[in-house]
């Protein structure tokens, strides 16, 4: 969901104390200010505790190359977020979660976000550098088995927009910067096309066609979870190989501006393409009670549609989710959203809001009938073929 990035500059929103530069997976562009000093500290009802479930489950997310296509390392909404340290219960969350690859993304858009895109990756791969015992970022598709044969987690470099190419060139350089995923709008009108909450939706623009041909010709995952229908549909349409939608749900269960329609999951797996379930509440369902059995009728509903080998994880959240974050930095990513996102007392689904999560939502996948190979798809094996077939 990451958050409609914000339009300031980290150097602007500094020193005016304007509002939200980094935009979380459900963040973009929630308000940062710099009266916010607090941030997410583990407790101990949110640790990873994988000797809670089944022999069965802990065993398949062992075996599994678990890949959760959106996945910010850390939901933070402060400009220098890559800048403070992690405790060590945190890094304990993460090398007990399961999760042996996270797609860090976020939502950054406006005039300036070549420069505030470059920042970015500057600033989250010095994080990853200076946590290398446990993190590696990845260049390649085979960087993801063997950081798993390694025992670390591998790190997705990507951003939830592509207002950073002020030139089709744009591509090529940052795909030299280790960017390799991208979206191809957020939620708003661009030059390249049109967001979900848009008023309307023309489709690509033929600027928005020439980047999506530089994005394949140079081996960068092409994501349209945040793009309107047309957007959507003509990215696939266009796109000579596979795309990926990261992290949305299926609007024929949920009728949110933000999810799928049919035509579009049908369209993306006719040409290889896969799609990551989230687990936010509003795109989960419209109603309560909204459970993670709710989360598994997407997945059940894409493996119906168009086969089980077109479904993955895109949780868009951290380990500990969105109401984890402190009530000042709550506020300010709700504040952040057009009404249309229909916000409601909870962000997180119960069971889905921990660093254990995916091993409860092997659990319900496992009671849902679904078969060992079938789990290992949809935890990353789907994802981990996509990604085989773009980046080159």
């Amino acid at each position: 969901m990451t958050l409609d990035t914000a339009r300031l500059s980290r150097r602007r929103l500094l020193q005016a104390s304007a509002a939200a530069t980094l935009a979380l997976p459900l963040h973009a562009l929630a308000a940062a200010n710099p009266a916010i000093a607090s941030s997410t500290k583990p407790s101990s009802n949110t640790r990873a505790t994988a000797s809670n479930y089944s022999p069965r489950a802990r065993a398949i997310v062992e075996r599994a190359l678990v890949i959760d296509m959106l996945a910010p390392l850390r939901l933070d909404l402060r400009a220098d977020a890559y800048a403070l340290p992690l405790s060590e219960q945190h890094l304990a969350d993460f090398r007990a979660s399961g999760i042996d690859a996270f797609h860090n993304s976020w939502g950054l858009g406006g005039a300036d976000a070549r420069e505030r895109v470059a920042e970015h990756l500057a600033g989250w791969n010095g994080w990853i550098a200076r946590h290398s015992d446990l993190f590696c970022l990845v260049d390649h598709a085979a960087d993801l088995d063997r950081a798993k044969a390694a025992g670390k987690i591998a790190v997705i470099a990507g951003v939830q927009n592509a207002e950073h190419f002020r030139s089709k060139e744009d591509v090529a350089f940052f795909h030299g910067l280790g960017l390799r995923c991208a979206q191809l709008t957020y939620n708003s009108q661009t030059v390249i096309g049109s967001g979900s909450t848009e008023r309307e939706d023309g489709g690509l623009s033929d600027y928005g066609v020439s980047v999506l041909g530089e994005m394949e010709k140079v081996g960068m995952l092409i994501d349209v979870s945040h793009c309107g229908d047309r957007t959507t549909l003509d990215a696939i349409e266009l796109a000579k190989g596979p795309i990926a939608i990261t992290h949305s749900n299926c609007r024929a269960l949920n009728d949110h501006p933000r999810l799928k329609t049919d035509e579009a999951i049908r369209k993306l797996a006719a040409k290889g393409g896969v799609m990551g379930i989230t687990g936010v509440r509003m795109f989960v369902s419209a109603k309560e009670p909204t459970t993670l059995d709710s989360m598994v009728d997407h997945i059940d509903h894409v493996a119906r549609l168009v086969g089980i080998e077109h479904v993955g994880i895109g949780s868009d959240a951290d380990l500990y989710g969105y109401d984890a974050l402190p009530p000042d930095q709550l506020k300010a990513l709700r504040d952040s959203y057009k009404a249309s996102y229909g916000f409601r007392e909870r962000i997180d689904i119960e069971g889905f809001d921990r660093p254990s999560k995916i091993f409860e939502l092997t659990q319900a996948l496992i009671r849902r009938g679904y078969s060992d190979g079938d789990i290992e798809a949809v935890l990353g094996g789907n994802f981990r073929r996509l990604l085989g077939q773009v980046w080159r």
